[in-house]
């Protein structure tokens, strides 16, 4: 199968949602390659980006299930490195 390495960024404006957004990377951590958070205290904001190896698929999946959250917003770059594994 093969894989990418990607990116997303995530923006976190409701906080009710991040228990959902950490059980959504929770179940793909498999695919995480790592992972950070800054809190913006002055916005009242959250920025996570987040590194992945997986199947375009798999990182589209994520991508979309983390945007359906509440206040949450997430943009993927994908890596134009494919791994034919």
């Amino acid at each position: 199968m093969d894989t990418r390495v990607a990116v997303m960024g995530i923006i976190v404006e409701n906080k009710d949602s991040v228990e959902q957004l950490n059980c959504l990377l929770h179940e793909y951590g498999d695919i995480i390659i790592g992972r950070m958070g800054i809190p913006y205290k002055e916005r009242g904001i959250s920025i996570v980006s987040i590194a992945v190896d997986a199947a375009q698929d798999t990182i589209s999946a994520l991508s979309g299930k983390i945007g359906k959250l509440d206040g949450i917003s997430v943009k993927t770059a994908y890596s134009n490195v494919v791994n034919h594994g």
